[in-house]
């Protein structure tokens, strides 16, 4: 709602200049002050490590699959209407606090929404926007605890994750899963309180690695379902197989490589091998655990 109502607002002072003294704004901000892109498409390709961060979650549709009424529709409808929130919350937002305001005069202090709230006369737009961004990193929260407690049950059931994970409350929610996602989040407070400059850029640079990784193995996943031939009665197929998923592999790639260039984000590029070599050692316990019990 907050970012709808900053899209109509701003459309209204860029085309009337209500809230600018009458004077209309228009779009020109886009390609003035040094035109479009002023400093070349390297602006772009090094904002991707961390606008990145703002995508994680859109796999949880798959985790979800199990517990949906019926997935052959809302999946799908789920899965396409991905697509118009990017293009109205992302890009839509950014095309109207663009125009308002060029980007040589925005100081990363103070946010776009705040200004554009405070051009009408709003004199609690901070805090508002506050109230909007605690909600938003709450939901943000709660999903990743969601989707953490269904990971732990359904690979405790698979002998893949410790057999504590497989109970459940009396209301049927996987509450040890869900509770060990709150003790680690918790890490991240313990990082806020000793670093916190670097804190936020650390965590958006690990939590990218592990999407990258996550993203990368669906894509492939799905590459190798494909030739499996078992996708004939199959009616939601994603287009330009299998050209599609290795654009997207590469892509994925190009975003790691990125992570090197920058000394704040490169922290994830160390992390990686140690998290990567825990999980891999671990697995390998799991499978001789289960061989084990197999020949039992």
């Amino acid at each position: 709602m907050t970012i709808i109502a900053l899209i109509v607002i701003g459309l209204v002072i860029i085309t009337t200049g209500w809230g600018n003294q009458g004077q209309a704004v228009g779009f020109s901000n886009l390609w003035t002050h040094g035109g479009f892109m002023p400093h070349g498409f390297s602006g772009v390709m090094f904002a991707l490590q961390m606008v990145m961060f703002a995508f994680l979650g859109v796999e949880l549709v798959g985790v979800t699959a199990g517990e949906a009424s019926d997935p052959e529709k809302t999946l799908p409808s789920a899965i396409n209407k991905i697509l118009w929130r990017i293009l109205i919350f992302y890009i839509g937002a950014l095309v109207i606090i663009m125009s308002l305001y060029p980007w040589d005069q925005l100081d990363g202090k103070t946010s776009p929404f705040v200004l554009t709230f405070a051009k009408i006369g709003i004199p609690a737009a901070a805090g508002i926007i506050n109230f909007v961004v605690l909600t938003a990193a709450l939901s943000s929260c709660n999903s990743g605890m969601f989707s953490t407690g269904r990971m732990l049950y359904t690979l405790a059931h698979q002998n893949q994750a410790p057999g504590t994970f497989k109970e459940v409350s009396k209301r049927k929610v996987p509450a040890r899963g869900i509770t060990a996602s709150f003790i680690v989040l918790l890490i991240g407070v313990l990082l806020n309180y000793f670093i916190p400059k670097q804190a936020f850029t650390y965590i958006t640079s690990v939590a990218t690695i592990g999407a990258l990784w996550v993203w990368g193995v669906i894509v492939y996943a799905h590459l190798k379902y494909r030739k499996s031939k078992q996708t004939k009665n199959d009616s939601f197929k994603m287009p330009g197989y299998p050209v599609t998923n290795w654009i997207a592999i590469l892509f994925l790639v190009m975003v790691a490589v990125l992570l090197a260039f920058s000394p704040d984000t490169r922290i994830a590029l160390y992390v990686a091998p140690v998290w990567f070599g825990i999980l891999a050692i671990s697995y390998q316990f799991v499978r001789k655990r289960n061989n084990r019990l197999q020949n039992q």
